[in-house]
């Protein structure tokens, strides 16, 4: 004859048990900005910004890495679904910068100093939200902007 009581004291076991699990989706975009103050001369940026305050600007090729935080479902195994998440990036982030100038045509980083730190912030401000949404939790934002330079914002 089964012994029911130790199957109920499984289930209520595992019922308590979360695996949090870190996902890490990576996207590439290519766009142009400036580093600079209006509020300054162009001696002034230059002196502060170097190179990087270029009146003509200038570009790079950043590749970007955002993590989410959570518990891996028993029903999918899944954090988040990665399908879920890349659609996120692509709908809200890659689609508004790819290709473009930073300062002058993404609505999200208007007055501000493009700098990669601002824009790491503004990137877990456009994701943060709908990551939760969708059931996980937004760790970080890493943003490379070139092999020697980066960042990573884990929020407020």
């Amino acid at each position: 004859m089964p012994n029911h009581n130790i199957n109920v004291y499984y289930s209520a076991i595992t019922s308590y048990l979360v695996l949090t699990m870190f996902i890490t989706r990576r996207e590439r975009f290519s766009a142009a900005h400036r580093l600079f103050r209006e509020d300054w001369t162009d001696e002034k940026n230059l002196e502060v910004f170097g190179k990087c305050s270029n009146p003509n600007w200038h570009g790079h090729n950043y590749t970007l890495f955002v993590t989410v935080e959570g518990e891996v479902s028993h029903e999918t195994g899944f954090v988040l679904n990665l399908k879920i998440l890349s659609s996120l990036i692509q709908n809200k982030i890659i689609d508004k910068v790819d290709h473009k100038n930073l300062n002058i045509e993404v609505d999200f980083m208007k007055n501000k100093i493009v700098s990669t730190e601002n824009i790491a912030i503004a990137f877990w401000e456009e994701l943060e939200n709908d990551i939760i949404q969708s059931g996980g939790r937004l760790h970080c934002i890493k943003l490379v902007e070139t092999e020697n330079n980066f960042v990573e914002y884990f929020g407020k």
